[in-house]
């Protein structure tokens, strides 16, 4: 059975559709030809026994069959003349005495007379006047008999079959050559059919061959009505190799964007690494003979290992933030607070870092400052603010104007840092808070740029607390970064 379905795994789909077809028509076919001949037969016996049984009504009227003995030989000659006058002339008839011997017998006058049936008195009255099949004293032909009684005896007909069965061997002769023939074209023809109905699925093969190859483009063409099997089975398909393209796409995406990303991240872990090491190479080699000099070194070391340290602690804020974001919405620590807290270190920051800068203190959009009051984690989203100051200084020129707007808008609360910076352009402010994006513009050539992680974590954070962060900015007319938290009396959003 094993070697069986290994050799059917082994044939084509085409092959395996034509065998099955083909054994269904043989099956079929020898099912209503075998139907067919026993009916034909069964009809041409039926037929037999009529005329036996028509014979047997001749022969026991006629006297003669009776009176054969004392006729003598001319006797016999007439009654065979009145028997084949009635159209029995290839038929037996003979009388049967009580005890079972064959007393008068009527053979056919022409051709060489068969072995005679075998009569047996028991069996013949058994049949109650039934047609019945008896075998021949000689050889294996056969006879249909029947009997009919007749006084102490019985008068029997019989007819051979050997010319139904001769007729029925040549009609099943001729109808196997007929159904071969026919199995034969229809073969042929179904070779032919299948192809052509497999054709469709040669082409998906096709396709499916060029995506193997590469080729993440190819799609399946529309091979029938959407309600099909097949149409159904091609949109399917062409929907799966979508998802695939668009995946591998964005899979393709992320590398480049990754490799972006761990560039920049190297960079800006380098160049304080490069510091630290060019200062204690200093150091080692006598550069720094006054204490004064030493100090000044370990100033500069001390700066470059807390950014480095500011830069891994940014990284895995991130990795924990991406990790489990359920999770980190539930270990913040939710305390009711005003966003105006964060607005009024804002402003020392921003003037303690750029004196020249004018900051206003305003509500969302302009007019009168407002309360914001919000459920949220204060150390966190000091360190939103915080990183919204970062990026204004770092992506504007000195002296920019930079505005804080704080209050409540359509039921929301509402922080905004606003700038009169260079501004982005449409793409960028896509990919503003994605962190493998660093697009090379005025505005982040400004200040040298940094590691691309401060706005990403702004959306993170905010994100967990339920919020959205908003930008509204275009080239050359600044940016304005707005963060919307839900009120302390709303549902946070999922």
């Amino acid at each position: 059975m094993n070697e069986d379905a290994r050799r059917s795994r082994g044939l084509s789909l085409r092959s395996r559709l034509l065998a099955i077809t083909l054994a269904l028509l043989i099956a079929a076919l020898l099912a209503s030809t075998g139907l067919v001949v026993d009916q034909l037969r069964q009809t041409l016996v039926r037929q037999l026994d009529e005329r036996i049984h028509s014979a047997a009504i001749v022969a026991q009227r006629l006297p003669g069959l009776q009176d054969l003995a004392d006729e003598g030989e001319g006797g016999e000659g007439r009654v065979r003349e009145t028997v084949e006058e009635q159209g029995l002339r290839d038929l037996y008839a003979a009388r049967l005495g009580a005890d079972g011997r064959v007393e008068n017998l009527i053979r056919p006058a022409t051709g060489a007379p068969p072995a005679l049936p075998r009569l047996d008195t028991a069996a013949v009255g058994e049949r109650g006047g039934r047609p019945f099949t008896v075998d021949a004293v000689e050889g294996n032909e056969q006879w249909r008999a029947v009997a009919v009684p007749d006084g102490s005896g019985s008068v029997v007909a019989a007819g051979s079959l050997s010319e139904v069965d001769g007729a029925m061997r040549r009609l099943t002769g001729r109808v196997v050559l007929i159904d071969a023939a026919v199995l034969g074209l229809l073969g042929v023809a179904g070779w032919f059919a299948v192809r052509a109905g497999l054709g469709p699925l040669r082409r998906i093969e096709t396709t499916a061959a060029a995506i193997a190859a590469g080729d993440l483009s190819s799609r399946v063409p529309q091979l029938a009505a959407p309600r099909t099997e097949l149409g159904s089975l091609s949109a399917s398909l062409n929907t799966m190799l979508d998802r695939i393209e668009a995946g591998d796409a964005a899979r393709a995406d992320a590398e480049r964007s990754m490799r972006r990303f761990i560039a920049d991240v190297s960079h800006e872990l380098r160049t304080p690494l490069a510091g630290i090491k060019g200062f204690t190479e200093l150091y080692r080699m006598g550069g720094m003979p006054q204490p004064s000099d030493v100090e000044g070194a370990m100033s500069r070391m001390e700066r470059e290992a807390a950014r480095l340290i500011d830069l891994v602690e940014e990284l895995l804020l991130l990795a924990r933030l991406d990790e489990r974001a359920a999770a980190a919405a539930q270990t913040l620590q939710r305390t009711p607070m005003d966003l105006r807290t964060l607005t009024a270190d804002a402003l020392r920051d921003l003037k303690a870092l750029d004196p020249t800068r004018t900051v206003t203190l305003t509500g969302p959009g302009g007019g009168a400052p407002g309360g914001a009051p919000v459920m949220g984690d204060e150390a966190r989203l000091r360190q939103v603010m915080s990183n919204l100051v970062g990026n204004a200084m770092t992506h504007t020129p000195a002296g920019t104007p930079v505005r804080i707007g704080v209050g409540t808008d359509r039921g929301r609360a509402v922080l905004e840092l606003s700038d009169q910076g260079p501004g982005m352009t449409a793409e960028q402010a896509a990919h503003a808070f994605d962190r493998f994006y660093r697009a090379d513009t005025a505005r982040d050539r400004t200040q040298g740029g940094g590691a691309g992680l401060g706005l990403s974590i702004v959306h993170s954070l905010v994100t967990v607390h339920g919020g959205r962060v908003e930008i509204d900015t275009a080239p050359g007319q600044g940016a304005t970064f707005r963060i919307v938290l839900p009120l302390h009396t709303d549902t946070p959003d999922a």
